[in-house]
């Protein structure tokens, strides 16, 4: 019988007790558990995204579908996800800070499990695996809330999972899927005070806003990703091709490609030509240019629309726009980024210091891509998210950015 949200959200809330005991060895043997039941339950799984896969054709994109499929490689790709973060440092319990008081209090700064966390994502079922893997690695309860697009994988995926909490000794109960795909469902989990202690929402705008706004619980705002490149008078030709040619094709349907290239005007005539040419002829998928005023003077392309340079295209889609100075491409950024990961291409280290000091988003880039704002590239394993806000946590969010910390206070009888 199918669960209410209400009804898996206490079962949730109920088992962090237990979540928050289990000791670094245990939440180890449980994870790669987890990473074994995926890869032996992985026929079931693909099947499952399979109907998936049927179910979503003529509904969404082919990049969207591209991030719903899955194959045996990415199953075990999954499974390597939650190895990578059993092998990462656990972070509950450390000692963040220490002080030793005058009257002999010893005050410890203490990292926590946040408690039950709440993940609404769309259509990407490795984000099933991933965000589970880390919420319990932390010592927290998780409840995850997929696409409907998504969600016989989602399901398959979390059974496999739950099997091997049981073989380890955690309580199943800490993993949880939201049934019920409506929308009904993202907003109870937004109301759910004294339930949820942290929800997450990663996928497009309109859901991270829809978060943001109206949630009574705290939200960590992770990153719809309108992702720029600079590239300075004084920047290597072929090393910017190369960057921005990365940045934008390489994986069009992710957070951290690039949406806008924004090119000094004392190297436009030359660098434009030359990103037409690389970008227009790609055999398995050329670029569109969406060019401003200044930039349709020196190349042919798709006039930019009012939108296009507000827009997270997730596509083989690049606005592009002369600029006349660093300055005005910093405010050009400021007025449109999305806060998540700029980059500059420059010879000039006092140009790239001018830019690294005053773009302010989660990652600034010196000559190279801004596909490597990731977890994994951070070197912090897998992440929940990339977050675009300055409290809390910014920027890939790894295990440490899933706890709390209590002030815990040691003592010998002393009265104030």
């Amino acid at each position: 019988m199918d669960m209410t949200t209400q009804e898996l959200l206490e079962k949730a809330r109920q088992a962090k007790g237990a979540m928050a005991m289990a000791g670094t060895e245990q939440k180890n043997r449980a994870l790669l558990a987890m990473a074994d039941g995926l890869e032996r339950r992985c026929e079931d799984i693909l099947e499952a995204n399979r109907l998936d896969l049927e179910g979503a054709k003529g509904t969404v994109s082919d990049v969207m579908l591209d991030r719903l499929a899955l194959s045996q490689e990415r199953v075990a790709g999954m499974a390597q996800g939650i190895r990578a973060a059993a092998a990462l440092p656990d972070p509950v319990g450390a000692v963040l800070s220490r002080v030793e008081r005058p009257n002999g209090l010893v005050i410890e700064k203490t990292a926590v499990p946040m408690g039950v966390i709440a993940i609404i994502y769309e259509s990407r079922p490795n984000v099933t695996s991933d965000a589970a893997a880390l919420a319990l690695k932390a010592g927290s309860s998780c409840v995850l809330r997929g696409g409907k697009e998504a969600h016989r994988s989602a399901a398959a995926i979390v059974a496999a999972l739950k099997e091997g909490m049981s073989a380890a000794g955690l309580p199943a109960d800490a993993l949880q899927l939201v049934e019920d795909t409506t929308r009904a469902s993202a907003n109870e989990l937004m109301a759910a005070r004294g339930f949820v202690d942290l929800l997450i929402p990663r996928g497009g705008a309109g859901l991270i806003r829809a978060c943001v706004d109206h949630a009574a619980v705290p939200v960590l705002e992770t990153g719809t990703g309108i992702c720029h490149i600079y590239v300075d008078r004084d920047a290597d030709l072929d090393m910017a091709l190369r960057i921005v040619e990365n940045a934008k094709c390489s994986r069009p349907s992710v957070c951290n490609a690039a949406e806008v290239c924004l090119v000094n005007r004392g190297t436009a005539e030359k660098f434009l030509p030359a990103l037409k040419e690389l970008l227009s002829v790609r055999a398995d998928h050329p670029v569109e240019l969406r060019l401003d005023s200044e930039a349709a003077k020196i190349i042919e392309g798709t006039v930019a629309g009012p939108e296009d340079f507000d827009t997270e295209f997730l596509d083989y889609i690049l606005a592009v726009k002369v600029v006349d100075s660093l300055e005005e491409a910093v405010s050009h950024i400021g007025a449109h980024s999305t806060g998540h990961s700029e980059a500059i291409v420059t010879a000039d280290p006092e140009a790239a210091r001018r830019f690294l000091t005053q773009v302010d988003s989660a990652a600034v880039y010196w000559n190279a891509s801004t596909r490597f704002t990731d977890g994994g590239e951070f070197g912090l394993g897998c992440e929940m998210g990339i977050s675009t806000q300055k409290l809390h946590a910014r920027g890939p969010l790894g295990l440490a950015e899933l706890c709390s910390f209590k002030f815990v206070i040691k003592g010998g009888g002393q009265t104030r």
